[in-house]
């Protein structure tokens, strides 16, 4: 009789402790679910898209490899009356220093797209400064315009890398809509990726030697224009000061009361 009663008390506590532990996990995740959630808040992002009332969208197109189409992107540029911005690697601005320097004065701009194209998610701080440095110099040298938007290469990032660049004065900046031109898609695939999702602030990504880049833009600068929205350079789209980013979505706002 002892023996039953003292397995039915050993049941019991242990049934107790069980409870206990479980009920201090419960304490300990909730103790814990402020700072999880200031680290999230602590997390930097690029631009993805900008939240305007305007009716203003920026097309970017990323080059790195290949020059070919540029010119025949220019004339369709220029038949359209609109200005974009390029962003491009250093081999790519050392290849072709004419073509540079007809983009800029064409009265397109020119972002940092990184020297070699790396993984800068990968690099130490001095490594992305240098990848930065490289390159700014020479757009700088070529259109006479110092950078001040970066794009990072693959879209990879991490928070050294934009607090590194946001020192060196750049906004990087990423793109809210991918045409997927870089897939060699069809140009009709490509149309209608970038207008079934337009809206105002949104920032196309498209690339300068795609294989249907150049016939998609020539069906979409007019198409877009149709809709309403103007096209501009992707440095009259954001905000320059007085603004936020959303973490979540990568929306750039502007703080309330500013105009």
């Amino acid at each position: 009789m002892e023996i039953e009663l003292a397995k039915r008390d050993l049941l019991i506590l242990c049934l107790v402790f069980s409870i206990s532990f479980f009920l201090l996990g419960l304490w300990i995740d909730d103790f814990n679910l402020p700072e999880a959630m200031r680290v999230s808040s602590n997390r930097l992002v690029p631009i993805y898209k900008v939240d305007t009332p305007e009716k203003k969208v920026a097309i970017t197109l990323d080059g790195m490899w290949g020059a070919k189409k540029t010119p025949e992107i220019l004339k369709t540029l220029r038949d359209h009356d609109v200005n974009i911005t390029f962003f491009f690697g250093g081999n790519w601005l050392e290849e072709n220093p004419q073509l540079v320097k007809e983009i800029a004065a064409n009265g397109h701009e020119v972002g940092n797209h990184s020297y070699t194209h790396p993984h800068m998610a990968q690099l130490g701080t001095e490594e992305i400064i240098q990848e930065l440095n490289r390159t700014a110099e020479l757009i700088k040298e070529l259109t006479g315009q110092k950078p001040d938007l970066f794009r990072p290469p693959f879209g990879e990032y991490n928070n050294r890398l934009i607090k590194t660049s946001r020192q060196q004065d750049y906004h990087i900046v990423q793109w809210s809509i991918d045409s997927l031109d870089w897939k060699d898609v069809s140009t009709e695939f490509i149309v209608k990726t970038v207008m079934k999702n337009l809206s105002p602030g949104e920032i196309v990504l498209m690339h300068n030697n795609g294989q249907n880049t150049t016939e998609a833009l020539k069906k979409l600068l007019p198409k877009i224009k149709q809709e309403g929205y103007e096209i501009v350079p992707l440095s009259e789209l954001i905000y320059k000061d007085n603004y936020y980013i959303e973490s979540h979505s990568g929306l750039q706002k502007q703080h309330k009361g500013v105009e």
